[in-house]
């Protein structure tokens, strides 16, 4: 069996290191570098700056801690030094990785000449013959080539200076100004990071609350913590125009009938993101697809051409690395005739704000819109023991029941992406909450607030 799998993110490379234990021979095609956009513009140094924040906001805290008369520099170049050295420890990693004998790493652009035969154009083909051009055919093809930066379609956003979550991790000072476009994860997260580099920053938000797909609650509360460090957040804020002044910029939104500008120094564009499926030839071959990405059936990743299966963000079900991770399990196991116990319904997501936030599982307005019975469970950090020993005491969780059985948890606070996926292995596994009140929890650490929510059953 021989397996063609075009795009080396998680969804990919992930995948051709299972294949290839499994004993199946793969094609691995990359246009860009191993990791994908996860690894190389996204997730790692996302979450590289991440870490120099919360650097720098324990620095700021640090005199309620007993620390005083600190003076202290912020070299920004350094930062973004280590951002560089992080990736490029993490790609050789991958790289490294995939040099296994039943893996054949192709640089290039994949596209279909057919159902069965995907065309490389690559540089580094050096055999005049094949015109810079390799053909390949196999079994069975993944697509995995993920998803690039959406745009809002508005006057003055295709300028040079508006920034996308690529452009921004290669700035080279900190914006005095940030004005954010979009407050969804990135967005925000984008936001959180730079105000505690010092930018001062705006976040126009479309929807009538942030993070539009997380609980309601969750949403209010983080936008409220948000506000108090010094992000402002315009909800319903509909962007007309970019406005270039001189280095700077002016974004004009409409809000409530009436219309207002912001000015910033630098402006990034975070609305989402959408499939990359733009050079495949995806209708020549008759693949079925949207705008949202390739459809594919939701338990085995297969398109309507059933030897060719889709994985990632280019199917647009769920933009989140590990879900591209799961999803190429989920579609090799159905190639290879395995059965798995993977429920992809049950996804965890997580903001790396400050605070950060976390979901998994159904919210308690998804529970009303189907008519399923419902029970909200909450707790709160301040009453934790351990948020008040590191001064984190801003937070809450709220565990969603139904007929006795835990189906969602959600939390803004200190560590809640851990935290998450205790509430993620349980709901996987249909655990009752009497189940969830009976699991002990070391006594003090964060994870109490899961076991103070279910106690208040």
């Amino acid at each position: 069996m021989k397996i063609i799998i075009i795009g080396a993110g998680p969804g990919g490379y992930e995948t051709a290191l299972l294949a290839a234990q499994r004993g199946v021979e793969v094609i691995l095609i990359e246009s860009s570098h191993a990791g994908g956009t996860c690894l190389n513009e996204g997730c790692i140094p996302t979450k590289s700056f991440c870490r120099n924040a919360e650097v720098l906001d324990g620095l700021v805290e640090a005199e309620a801690f007993g620390v005083t008369d600190l003076s202290y520099g912020f070299d920004f170049k350094a930062v973004t030094s280590r951002k560089n050295t992080v990736v490029e420890q993490l790609r050789k990693g991958v790289e490294s990785l995939l040099n296994h004998k039943m893996i054949t790493f192709v640089h290039g652009k994949a596209s279909f000449k057919d159902q069965h035969t995907v065309v490389v154009d690559s540089a580094d083909i050096e055999d005049p013959a094949k015109n810079g051009k390799l053909e390949f055919t196999a079994d069975y093809i993944i697509i995995a080539t993920g998803s690039v930066s959406a745009s809002l379609p508005v006057p003055g956003a295709d300028m040079s200076g508006i920034l996308t979550s690529k452009e921004i991790l290669d700035i080279e000072e900190v914006p005095g100004h940030l004005c954010v476009i979009g407050g969804g994860v990135i967005g925000l997260e984008f936001a959180s990071i730079f105000r505690s580099f010092g930018s001062e920053v705006t976040v126009l938000e479309y929807c009538k609350e942030i993070l539009p797909r997380f609980d309601t609650d969750l949403s209010k509360r983080l936008k409220q913590s948000l506000g108090k460090r010094g992000i402002e957040i315009c909800t319903q804020a509909q962007v007309t125009e970019i406005r270039a002044e001189g280095t700077s910029y002016e974004v004009a939104f409409l809000r409530k009938g009436k219309m207002e500008t912001v000015k910033a120094d630098k402006v990034l564009m975070a609305v989402g993101r959408k499939a990359a499926v733009d050079t495949l030839n995806l209708s020549d071959i008759g693949m079925e697809y949207t705008s949202r990405g390739i459809l594919t059936d939701e338990k085995t990743m297969q398109t309507n051409i059933p030897h060719i299966y889709a994985v990632g963000d280019v199917n647009g079900r769920m933009m989140l690395a590990h879900a591209a991770v799961f999803q190429g399990i989920v579609a090799l196991d159905h190639i290879m005739g395995i059965s798995n116990s993977i429920d992809l319904n049950v996804m965890p997501a997580a903001v790396f704000t400050s605070p950060e936030a976390a979901s998994v599982g159904m919210t308690e307005d998804e529970c009303r819109d189907r008519g399923i019975p419902f029970k909200c469970l909450k707790s709160f950090f301040r009453a934790n023991g351990k948020a008040v020993t590191m001064g984190r005491t801003d937070g809450f969780c709220k565990v969603v029941t139904s007929e006795g059985r835990v189906v969602g948890c959600h939390l803004y606070g200190p560590h809640a992406s851990d935290i998450i996926q205790e509430a993620c292995a349980l709901i996987t596994r249909g655990v009752t909450v009497e189940d969830f009140m009976g699991i002990i929890h070391t006594h003090p650490t964060l994870t109490e607030v899961l076991q103070s929510a279910v106690h208040s059953y």
